[in-house]
């Protein structure tokens, strides 16, 4: 046996690497510690393929496919192609009659010209005069038979693509064998409207016109689409066209039609596909900008395609709620584009199911978020940005080996919790697995596992208030101040786990931001810099860890202009009134008496932020760092590692 081998070209090759998911969440993250949420990130990752092993296209080049296949097919041609085409078959017609005719001496012939003289100026009019006429010319006769076949396989193509190459011959049994179609599609189509339809009933159908229907549907459902799209398309060119032309088409349509003795058999199987697909658009205009005249046949498959690109063109685009690539119709991918755009699109929508099943993504009420696992690699990715900007400090500043061990080993050991990064004590955990399993083989549960206890370093209380008002998306600040809350966030776990930090996002009023929602977390379209609100929550959570060392840092890029009223209301005043000054410095005030030094990162060069901070400073003690947005990670941790290192 002889093997012949070449490049594999029936969809995505079988041995090539997987995509690594991890780098799909990376990519997103990106976006994330950008400011971006979760959805518009992976919707920008869709957008942008995934670049490998296998270099996918994303939605963005699908799209620029799918827009350059439309200005094609819109410079193809023009519309009106039949009509002019008939209109210069009848005139030769009618040419060749007159040239037989003006040797002719006879009364006869003067009577034919003046009858021919008399023809009306519409083309379908003229064609049905001259249906009865007896022509002299034997030239003139066959050129009005060409005109009479041009229109019948033109008329019965714009409705069965392909009818055109199986009418090419005029023979009379293959027009009865067309007719005798369309009865069984007809029959076949009421008997499905009462529920009588079966797969055997389109199978025998499609054995006996299997050659008709080029598209080789495999059900009656496909074979519905497929027509009513094409009939769909027909009725497009007529409204494409000037009033006249299109009275003049649809006039020859219907005389045609009639002619072939199929008009009844048209009219329900127009009726039928109408009433099955009414959301198709039936009788909306396109204009085609070419200068070659098309055939009627030619003209609907450009329709047809153009239709297809359009609906094609706005599920790519995904900028409508609640946007799938799930609503993306693979079949009209593959029509316009191919099987590699296929290929590329079930690449990306792996990618969002992998995203999903491997616990990186959930959807909460239709919402997209990222799941504490995921938020976790992105605070790590954080960190390591902040880090390496940092310049090299101490042994000790940076990583660990023991990620998570506060001090020596004790000795002792506890039941591991969510979040621990103790070493696993390896013996307590099979012992307890032992006792709870019994004899025979041993089994390990979640609660079998141990960590070993290490020393206990001095614990913190960490406060990070964040400004959220819109001012900071306004100044750009916003995606730098959501990047190192979570930056803090891992350098608290993973370092000083044994620390509790609290996050505190503040606009028109404060909220406690919860780790799994940093990721997600957008500003808020408000007016208002409640400090006051964020410093009283803050103050609430050192009460609560008496005994840890307070580390209060600030961020934000202006002065108060909101403080709580006694109602739990907010008052909003700019410029800022002197209840609100007042209210907020004296919860700075109260900071102080609990040994907590505030920080503050401002993020403008606002005189009445500054006269603003250089008070609190006076009061409390604390520094005030006028950073860059680029550079506000490293200014907080930096900070936060050496109040760390004092204490």
């Amino acid at each position: 046996m002889s093997y012949r081998y070449g490049e594999y070209r029936d969809g995505p090759d079988p041995l090539a690497p997987p995509y690594d998911v991890r780098s799909a969440l990376d990519q997103m993250g990106d976006a994330v510690l950008s400011g971006s949420n979760p959805g518009h990130a992976l919707r920008d990752l869709l957008k942008q393929g995934l670049p490998g092993a296998q270099d996918r296209r994303g939605l963005d080049d699908l799209l620029r496919e799918v827009r350059r296949r439309r200005r094609e097919l819109r410079e193809r041609g023009r519309l009106d192609g039949t009509l002019e085409r008939a209109r210069a078959l009848l005139d030769k017609a009618i040419g060749q009659e007159r040239s037989e005719l003006f040797p002719d001496p006879s009364d006869d012939a003067r009577l034919r010209e003046s009858e021919l003289d008399g023809l009306s100026d519409d083309t379908a009019s003229a064609i049905q005069e001259l249906s009865t006429y007896q022509w002299r010319s034997a030239a003139a006769r066959q050129t009005f038979e060409e005109l009479r076949g041009l229109l019948r396989r033109e008329v019965l193509d714009s409705q069965f693509r392909g009818m055109r190459e199986a009418l090419a011959n005029p023979d009379p049994a293959a027009m009865e064998r067309v007719r005798e179609m369309m009865s069984e599609l007809n029959d076949m189509l009421d008997r499905d409207a009462r529920g009588e339809h079966t797969q055997d009933d389109f199978e025998n159908f499609m054995s006996k016109y299997e050659d008709m229907f080029p598209e080789s549907p495999r059900n009656l459902e496909e074979l519905v689409d497929t027509l009513a799209r094409r009939a769909a398309a027909t009725q497009r060119l007529l409204a494409s066209l000037t009033p006249r032309q299109r009275e003049e088409l649809n006039a020859l349509i219907n005389q045609t039609l009639e002619q072939a003795g199929m008009g009844e058999q048209m009219r329900r199987l127009g009726e039928s596909l109408y009433s099955r697909r009414p959301d198709l658009a039936w009788n909306t205009p396109e204009r085609l900008t070419g200068d070659d005249p098309m055939g009627m046949g030619d003209a609907v498959t450009a329709l047809d395609e153009l239709a297809d690109l359009t609906q094609l063109e706005a599920a790519l685009r995904q900028d409508y709620p609640g946007a799938r690539l799930d609503d993306i119709d693979e079949g009209a991918i593959r029509r316009a584009l191919g099987r590699a755009a296929v290929d590329d699109l079930e690449a990306l929508r792996q990618i969002e199911r992998e995203l999903e099943q491997q616990g990186y993504l959930r959807r909460q009420r239709g919402k997209l978020e990222l799941t504490p696992k995921a938020v976790r690699r992105l605070g790590e990715t954080a960190l390591r940005r902040v880090f390496a900007s940092l310049e090299s400090g101490r042994r000790g500043d940076h990583d660990q080996v023991d990620a998570g061990a506060a001090g020596e080993l004790t000795g002792s050991s506890r039941p591991w919790r969510f979040g621990d990064e103790q070493p696993i004590d390896v013996v307590r955990t099979v012992v307890n697995g032992v006792r709870r399993g019994g004899r025979g083989a041993v089994t390990l549960s979640v609660d079998d596992f141990e960590v070993a206890e290490t020393e206990r370093r001095t614990a913190a209380a960490v406060c990070l208030l964040v400004d959220l008002s819109y001012s900071m998306a306004l100044r750009g600040t916003w995606a730098a101040a959501k990047q190192t809350a979570m930056a803090l966030q891992a350098l608290v776990a993973s370092k000083f786990p044994q620390d509790s930090v609290q996050i505190i996002g503040f606009s028109n009023y404060a909220r406690v931001l919860q780790p799994d929602e940093l990721a997600g977390l957008e500003w808020d379209m408000v007016q208002g810099t409640n400090l006051h609100h964020a410093l009283l929550i803050a103050g609430r959570h050192l009460d609560r860890h008496p005994d840890f060392e307070p580390v209060v840092l600030v961020v934000t890029d202006g002065e108060p202009t909101a403080h709580l009223r006694r109602n739990g209301s907010a008052a909003f005043e700019w410029p800022p009134t002197q209840e609100t000054l007042e209210l907020t410095l004296a919860e700075v005030d109260k900071m102080t008496r609990r040994r907590a030094t505030l920080n503050v990162f401002m993020l403008a060069e606002d005189e009445r932020l500054k006269e603003f901070v250089n008070e609190v400073a006076r009061r409390n003690g604390g520094r005030v760092f006028s950073s860059s947005a680029d550079r506000l990670g490293e200014y907080v941790v930096s900070d936060f590692l050496r109040t760390r290192r004092a204490r």
